[in-house]
């Protein structure tokens, strides 16, 4: 497998483990580098920085802020 294919894989897990949480499991695990990592609700942030931080390492659109506008 490719490293391009091993870091895909990789945002798929953490995306769908991020899904879950979000939609109230408990827990769930993500497992890279031959380590499996627990996330809870408590620890979202970092699941979501794990996220943006393949993301990135893929070359892929992170998520937007909106534009503030003042009149």
């Amino acid at each position: 497998m490719t490293d391009q294919a091993i870091l895909e894989a990789r945002l798929t897990e953490a995306e769908e483990a991020l899904h879950k949480l979000r939609l109230g499991q408990a827990a769930v695990s993500v497992s890279y580098d031959g380590r499996d990592t627990s996330f809870k609700a408590a620890n979202i942030a970092q699941l979501i920085g794990y996220v943006e931080e393949l993301r990135r390492a893929l070359g892929k659109p992170g998520r937007r802020r909106g534009i503030g506008v003042r009149f």
